[in-house]
């Protein structure tokens, strides 16, 4: 826009009309609010009106610019558009479009951070879930690696790796460089990504018996909770939900574990395939509205498992009663211990300092409007520092691991890299295991230990 406010030049035909400059700064003062997802109508997967679609939300881009920082998708696009004929969108091939949409890993942080054109904005800019078309468009094509289908199948590739003895072959396949070398060139697995190791003994088959407790409910929270353990934690690593169970045992806090469940689905998202989201969601839903009706908080240890229950199934199935119950039952485990905290229903107790914690916050927390209450809670431990990261780390799911897109997870992450290690600290931890692992990698050699938040938190109490 000119500096009188006039209205920027509108290069595509597919673009709404660009009100003037006081219109936009008006607009982007609403909340933020989101559409469901049409994905079961035959439009979303019409490639013709998802080109036009990507062609208006990118001349937007390209005349902001905003987002840049980031990540690597908004480079992409604007040298992209830089480098054509016209220096706008319309000198881009439509093939290249792809090209921004594959390195979009879904984050929600220019949407939720960033862009000043979300709805109720009248542009309707929702890049991320314009992103998720595209990837469910290709992924309908069957343009989608085995690789891609095979890292996204936690459930199966964590039911075989899991298995004693098989899980100790793993490891130490993974640890192996030679075994590394050709791991990447079979299936593309970057041989230099520290993979996080497989457990010979899952979560739920060494989860304990709650204790008997009262329930205590508060104004904000049920005084009783649900666990879902989660891919990550019932094979990779068990001790972050052990490390719970102690947290709500001390707190006298009873407990249960659903008593049957799957992969969350966003590693499915993620890919496009949204059919087998809707598959994975008709296996955990009935338990987990059926827990959530009987009155129970639902915790997951894994912020992207929280973010999918909570946010991505409800726009998905706007119209499923039972998504609904469960998305609101749905805690963070440190936002609903801070709650807990609030209503004088969590113990202070501590026995163990922690001394300096450099704390990451993940993208999938963050998009979740909690607030910081992760660093809430470690700085009620006494004679202890926090120093909060809140910057994406780049592993983002299984992105990171892919070969092609191993070295800029690793440039996305030097930011984060040098925060966490600025204040040389005793621990490095993040609610999301995988960017804790990523972090700790991209540090190189440090004293700090790698721990995440829920052991810390079960340290300090001295459990």
């Amino acid at each position: 826009m000119g500096e009188g406010g006039s209205a920027r030049p509108n290069p595509s035909p597919y673009l709404l009309p660009i009100p003037d400059k006081m219109s936009v700064r008006e607009g982007s003062l609403e909340a933020p609010t989101r559409h469901p997802i049409e994905w079961k109508s035959p439009d979303f997967y019409d490639e013709a009106k998802l080109n036009a679609e990507l062609h208006r939300v990118y001349d937007i881009c390209h005349g902001c610019r905003r987002c840049v920082s980031l990540c690597t998708a908004f480079p992409t696009l604007f040298d992209l558009v830089d480098e054509s004929k016209t220096g706008e969108v319309d000198g881009v091939e439509v093939g290249d479009f792809g090209k921004v949409v594959d390195q979009c890993y879904l984050c929600d942080l220019c949407y939720m951070t960033k862009c000043p054109y979300v709805p109720p904005h009248q542009w309707n800019v929702d890049f991320p879930h314009l992103m998720l078309r595209a990837k469910a468009v290709k992924f309908k094509k069957g343009e989608v690696r085995v690789r891609d289908r095979l890292l996204s199948s936690t459930d199966a590739i964590g039911k075989l790796a899991a298995i004693p003895v098989v899980a100790q072959t793993v490891n130490a396949l993974n640890s192996n460089g030679a075994a590394r070398a050709l791991m990447q060139k079979a299936i593309g697995v970057h041989q230099e990504r520290k993979l996080p190791p497989y457990s010979p003994s899952r979560f739920r088959s060494g989860a304990p018996a709650s204790p008997a407790h009262a329930v205590k409910d508060s104004a904000r929270t049920p005084g009783k909770v649900a666990i879902f353990a989660t891919c990550y934690v019932n094979y990779n690593e068990p001790g972050i939900g052990y490390d719970l169970l102690k947290l709500l045992d001390h707190n006298e806090i009873p407990y249960v574990i659903v008593e049957k469940e799957a992969c969350c689905g966003m590693p499915k998202l993620e890919l496009g395939d949204l059919e087998s989201v809707e598959r994975l969601k008709q296996v955990n839903i009935p338990p987990l509205a059926r827990l959530a009706r009987e009155g129970y908080a639902i915790l997951t240890a894994v912020p992207s498992c929280t973010l999918m229950f909570k946010s991505e199934l409800p726009l998905l199935f706007p119209g499923d009663a039972d998504v609904g119950v469960v998305s609101a039952a749905m805690f963070d485990p440190f936002e609903y211990l801070v709650l807990r905290y609030k209503d004088g229903l969590l113990k202070t107790d501590f026995k163990q300092p922690l001394g300096k914690v450099s704390y990451h916050i993940p993208c999938h927390s963050r998009v979740q409007n909690l607030g910081q209450k992760t660093r809430e809670a470690l700085q009620l431990v006494p004679q202890t520092t926090v120093n909060t990261v809140e910057r994406c780390s780049g592993h983002d799911g299984t992105w990171g691991v892919k070969t092609e897109y191993y070295a800029n997870s690793m440039k996305i992450g030097r930011p984060v890299f040098k925060a966490m290690a600025a204040s040389d600290p005793d621990y490095i931890s993040s609610d999301c295991a995988i960017a804790a692992r990523h972090i700790q990698q991209g540090m190189g050699e440090t004293r700090a230990q790698r721990e995440h938040p829920l052991t810390l938190l079960r340290i300090a109490y001295g459990l």
